[in-house]
């Protein structure tokens, strides 16, 4: 990998590797590895595990210290705001990180460099791989720093709006006894990284589509997808 391509990503973290070798790794998806004959050592899966691990542990810390007088319930989701795909692939894009991907034919041409899932992943691989390079605490000032204003914003329940009220709400003020619908069109992948592809109908008209690791997550990004349209 090009070693200015590496440079330009490091500045953009605020960390330098000492082994530019798990920075490789960690920008290398699987379809890249296995077009390449390369066996699971050199893609990012080992390191996205270890660094998913370590996101959950790092954000649990931040938002129990700050929330004081908050349950367990309310840290629990507020962590799982701050996590999920839509937060990790809104990172990734702060970071331009799907230009240094290496991906595989199939999702280059597929638009791999801007799957929320590909690009959240190859965040938690990043985190991962720094974990691995220079210890706990230099990847925590890291984590903090690019994730502060998801923390923020958890914290105060500001962070992911409810795209299905706000859908059911804008329709009902233009159509009246609206029949609204979310239907599972399909699911992808194997049953540790599964994704769930939903369509949002009004009155049997298909309005949007969105693309989740649950079948809530897809439901909220596919009645994203129909107020972005601007068509309702």
């Amino acid at each position: 990998m090009d070693v200015r391509f590496m440079d330009s990503l490091e500045k953009k973290l605020g960390y330098k590797f000492n082994n530019r070798k798990l920075l490789e790794i960690a920008l290398t998806h699987s379809s890249y590895a296995s077009e390449h004959g390369k066996s699971y050592e050199f893609n990012n899966e080992r390191l996205e595990f270890l660094g998913d691990a370590f996101l959950d542990a790092i954000v649990g810390k931040k938002v129990f210290v700050i929330m004081q007088e908050a349950n367990e319930g309310v840290l629990s989701k507020t962590r799982a705001d701050v996590v999920c795909e839509k937060s990790l692939a809104d990172v990734a894009k702060s970071l331009n990180l799907g230009d240094y991907l290496r991906l595989g034919k199939g999702e280059e041409n597929g638009g791999g460099r801007q799957k929320p899932s590909i690009v959240g992943d190859a965040v938690e691989a990043l985190i991962g791989a720094m974990i691995i390079d220079g210890g706990y605490e230099r990847a925590e000032r890291i984590v903090l720093d690019l994730f502060s204003d998801k923390i923020r914003l958890a914290i105060k329940g500001e962070l992911h709006k409810d795209y299905k009220t706000k859908l059911q709400e804008k329709l009902q003020d233009h159509i009246k006894g609206v029949c609204i619908e979310y239907k599972l069109v399909r699911e992808e992948g194997p049953d540790h990284r599964k994704e769930f592809v939903t369509a949002v109908l009004a009155n049997g008209e298909e309005l949007g589509r969105g693309i989740g690791k649950s079948k809530k997550e897809s439901e909220q990004a596919a009645a994203s997808n129909a107020l972005t349209k601007g068509d309702i």
